[in-house]
């Protein structure tokens, strides 16, 4: 499921800042990319996030911004200047070269003068960016929360369907051995073959027919099947992996129910089913 959420969070004249985003992913990945300083963190960002989102790709960017007010000291490496200094007089002597070798040249050298990089306690930095990473994750999960209402929406819609024709094919189940019982019939007077309708034959004929077509237990378990999948999708926690199977387990009862039908009308019924059970299926794998 998609989604987007920023948090930020400011301490000591430091602000600390959180950015989510999610797309579509059957299972989950989650990528944090923070200062480096602070990669001893990831962990702990990840069981947050874990613990709100169960699927999907997640991007988390953390980022720390200091108070340009902060003094800074500059640090200042004077052995460096030192070994710059001789190299350049040495140079300069070497070459004959005419000049003043000043402090402010030593000083621009790489690496003699430079502005310290901020060292953040991993520790004390974690308050406010577990604090921002939640405000993010709040409107991230909200969003999420949204789609996932329209989703659940279409998949009710969707499972109405597929309930409908469940219910025409329950009614026309029972008439598919009449008819087989007729056509039956009917070849054998076509053949000009005179057989008793008691004939113990024929009744044996039709009743491995009946039993042989019967789909009653399918439709009983696709009926459970679809009570279940409605109830999970009220649910207000992650359901995508449960439905997902649920969706594998009416697959596998519509493929039985449409191998023992013999009936044309039945046979078309369970293509549609299967057709939007598909849909449902696709659709399944974007919910959390």
């Amino acid at each position: 499921m998609t989604g987007y959420g920023r948090g930020q969070s400011v301490q000591n004249g430091s602000k600390y800042s959180a950015e989510l985003n999610s797309v579509n992913r059957k299972q989950s990945d989650v990528v944090v990319t923070l200062p480096r300083e602070l990669s001893e963190l990831e962990a702990r960002i990840r069981d947050v996030v874990h613990a709100e989102v169960s699927r999907g790709r997640l991007n988390v960017v953390i980022t720390c911004h200091h108070s340009a007010s902060a003094p800074q000291n500059l640090a200042l490496d004077a052995g460096l200047a030192r070994i710059y200094y001789r190299a350049m007089l040495d140079l300069q002597k070497e070459l004959k070269a005419v000049g003043e070798i000043s402090i402010e040249t030593v000083l621009r050298a790489p690496g003699v003068l430079r502005v310290p990089e901020e060292q953040i306690s991993a520790e004390n930095a974690w308050p406010p960016i577990e604090s921002a990473l939640r405000e993010a994750l709040g409107e991230l999960v909200k969003m999420r929360e949204q789609e996932g209402k329209h989703l659940a929406k279409d998949l009710i819609q969707r499972l109405k369907s597929v309930r409908g024709c469940v219910r025409k094919i329950r009614l026309l189940q029972p008439a598919v051995v009449k008819r087989y019982r007729q056509t039956l019939l009917d070849r054998i007077g076509r053949a000009g073959i005179e057989v008793p309708l008691e004939d113990e034959r024929l009744v044996k004929e039709i009743v491995f027919f009946a039993d042989k077509s019967d789909v009653s237990e399918e439709l009983t378990r696709l009926e459970s099947h679809f009570i279940q999948f409605a109830h999970h999708l009220r649910k207000r926690e992650a359901v995508g992996r449960t439905l997902e199977f649920m969706c594998q387990e009416i697959g596998r009862e519509f493929n039985t129910l449409g191998a023992k039908a013999n009936d044309v009308d039945i046979s078309q019924l369970v293509v549609t089913c299967k057709a939007e059970m598909e849909k449902i299926r696709e659709q399944i794998q974007n919910i959390e």
